[in-house]
């Protein structure tokens, strides 16, 4: 049985986007992390369109969507987001009382989701591969926030010692360099760019 994980709509944004893509942020219901995946304009809207409360003139295909599953007496369960090939995300809606499992882009089975108000989930597998810990960062910040302490008074009678180490900062890894950049595109909320960022990290692993 595959492990999964809750998440929640944590948000769209285009910043940093290039032009005609939405970056959806998926969050961990009861954790830290956060997973963006790319998306078009015409998904995005239709996701915000419902977040929001907004009710076109007429039904758009995610309303027609749910109506068909409605009036054929079907319920929708879940829906999943179980893998993660070649930097593109797979989904599939899951239905009560079936074994019937379709497959659908993530932000079509997102925008279904928001519609007929059921779960979302990840695989455990994919989120820890994919997913960008906000825990990290959080931390580092609320340390800079904290006074520091006052400097205790030197020994009169302490004599300074020579480092025998340079103090040259040494040449950074690969790996350390994406990190940092990694580190600085999430600052920055370039989702895109760190995207891109952690799938080289995940290649490096591999």
């Amino acid at each position: 049985m595959v492990n999964k994980v809750q998440v929640d709509v944590f948000g769209l944004t285009d910043r940093g986007m290039s032009q005609g893509a939405f970056a959806l942020i998926l969050k961990e219901s009861d954790g830290p992390r956060r997973m963006p995946i790319i998306i078009g304009v015409p998904e995005a809207q239709a996701i915000a369109n419902e977040l929001e409360g907004v009710r076109p003139q007429r039904p758009m295909t995610h309303d027609l969507m749910r109506s068909i599953i409605e009036s054929l007496g079907a319920q929708l369960r879940e829906v999943t987001i179980h893998s993660l090939k070649e930097g593109t995300f797979y989904a599939a809606l899951v239905f009560e009382y079936s074994d019937l499992e379709i497959d659908a882009r993530p932000s079509d089975a997102i925008a279904i989701a928001v519609r007929c108000g059921v779960p979302i989930f990840v695989s455990e597998e994919i989120l820890d591969e994919a997913s960008i810990d906000q825990g990290a960062d959080a931390d580092a910040a609320d340390e800079a926030d904290e006074p520091e302490e006052a400097e205790e008074e030197e020994d009169e009678t302490s004599i300074p010692v020579a480092s025998e180490t340079s103090t040259e900062p040494e040449p950074l890894t690969y790996r350390e360099r994406l990190e940092r950049d990694l580190e600085q595109a999430i600052r920055e909320e370039d989702y895109e760019k760190a995207a891109r960022i952690r799938d080289e990290l995940n290649k490096a692993e591999g």
